[in-house]
Parts: structure tokens; sequence; C-alpha cells
């Protein structure tokens, strides 16, 4: 399976102040990584759904939510990338038991890919959460190009991701599940970060409301809430969105 999301991972400051602020609000557990000391494994029971690498004083990085996307190889995505105007931050570089690369689409949204082993129960953790991946861009037809280009979407590659496009969106199918959307309207240079071109992580939760709560009470805040959805940051800053499992 190429081309699909297959992890996603939060750069964080604070490992022990991440790892109850995400307790708290999404019930997971947690585990110590292959990579060392500044990473851990979410669980939510015994299916890792999330990873964290409390890296970002360290590498200057930027906190924040990534998706990765499985790919052959991670220095032929990443030429691919470089060709088609996209930028290469980091690698790609050997980390057990495979190689990733962290990249910025033409956007500058940031993405990585993964090229070896996917996680064990991997099957699961595609099924559970997230629910998605949404690309919020500023042409959501010339990020898919993009995006194809480098990932082999819709081609024939067996298990190669289904694109649609479905009432102004992009929609990108693994096995018939939703997997990602790509949406138009992000501005470039909005002051913004909330409306800049980047991907928003969607995570499945059964109470919406009940995570809106619990991530105030913890030192996050609420950036958008409806019945079914909420936008919520971090006390880092990392934002992501906790999804109804009946909107997947």
């Amino acid at each position: 399976m190429f081309g699909a999301p297959c992890w996603v991972s939060l750069t964080s400051r604070d490992l022990d102040a991440t790892q109850d602020f995400y307790r708290a609000v999404l019930g997971w557990e947690w585990r110590r990584g292959l990579l060392g000391d500044h990473f851990r494994t979410a669980l939510v029971g015994s299916v890792p759904v999330a990873g964290i690498a409390a890296v970002a004083s360290m590498w200057q990085m930027a906190v924040a939510w990534t998706p990765y996307f499985a790919v052959p190889s991670a220095d032929e995505a990443a030429s691919r990338a470089r060709e088609r105007g996209g930028t290469v931050a980091v690698g790609p570089i050997s980390l057990q038991p495979g190689r990733a690369a962290l990249l910025a689409d033409r956007d500058g949204a940031t993405f990585g890919i993964w090229e070896g082993e996917l996680i064990g129960n991997w099957e699961a953790w595609r099924q559970a959460a997230p629910a998605f991946i949404r690309l919020h861009t500023r042409d959501a037809f010339d990020s898919a190009i993009f995006y194809g280009e480098i990932l082999d979407w819709a081609t024939d590659r067996p298990g190669s991701v289904e694109v649609h496009y479905e009432r102004g969106e992009v929609v990108l199918r693994s096995r018939g599940d939703v997997v990602a959307r790509i949406e138009s309207g992000a501005l470039e240079a909005a002051p913004d970060p909330t409306i800049r071109p980047h991907w928003q992580v969607h995570f499945a939760v059964e109470d919406v409301t009940a995570c809106a709560r619990a991530a105030e009470k913890h030192g996050g805040s609420v950036l958008v809430e409806t019945a079914h959805e909420a936008v919520l940051r971090d006390p880092d800053g990392a934002q992501f969105t906790v999804t109804s499992h009946r909107q997947r």
C-alpha cells in the first residue's frame, strides 16, 4: 500500500506535558518508541494511533502535527518533490526500521514520507484513528496533481490511492475508506496559520463536546466547534481536529 497516509506524528517541546494533555483529551496511553527517550507512541487499546517527537526545541522545528505517506523510495519521492517546486526540509534520513523525510509542498504545507515497514497492526490504525487528514490549500486540483505525481496516486500500481472529485473537494480513498481530503481556499500569505496552507489531522472520537471541554481544562483552546467536529489547539500550539465517528 503506497501513497496512502501511514502515520501521524506530533513535534512537541515537552514530552511529559504533551502526554498528559492528550491522555486527558483523547484518552491515549503511551509506550516508549524505538527511536529513544524523546519519542513515544500513543495507543487506543492495543492500536497505535500516533507518535510524539519531543524535539522541537532541540532541532529548531515548529510544533505541529504532520501526516506521513508510505512510499517505496524516500529518495525518489524527495527528488520528485524538488523537481515539482516542493522543499525538502529534513532527510531523507535512516530511522529504524526505514527511511523518512520531511517535505513541504509548493504552497508551504508540511508533510512527511516514509519508506519501510509500517507500524504493527497498521490495518487497525487505518480503520480507527485518525479518521482522515485534510489539506487546506490554495488550489485543490493543483495540489492533487503535485501530490499525485510524488506519491503515485490514481496509477496502475496495485493498492494505489483512488482520487475522486466530489462537491469541489478532492477526496482520496484507500480500499474504499476516505483517508484524506483536499480543499481550496487557503491564503498563502495569511498571518493566521489556521488559514494558510496546511495539513490538518482529524481524530475520530465518541464525544466531540467532551474533548473540547477537556482541551480547555488542560491548557488548550477551542478554535472552532460544531456538534460533530472541533478544531483544537494544544498548550504548545499544535492544531488538530476531533471528529465524530459518524462523520468519517
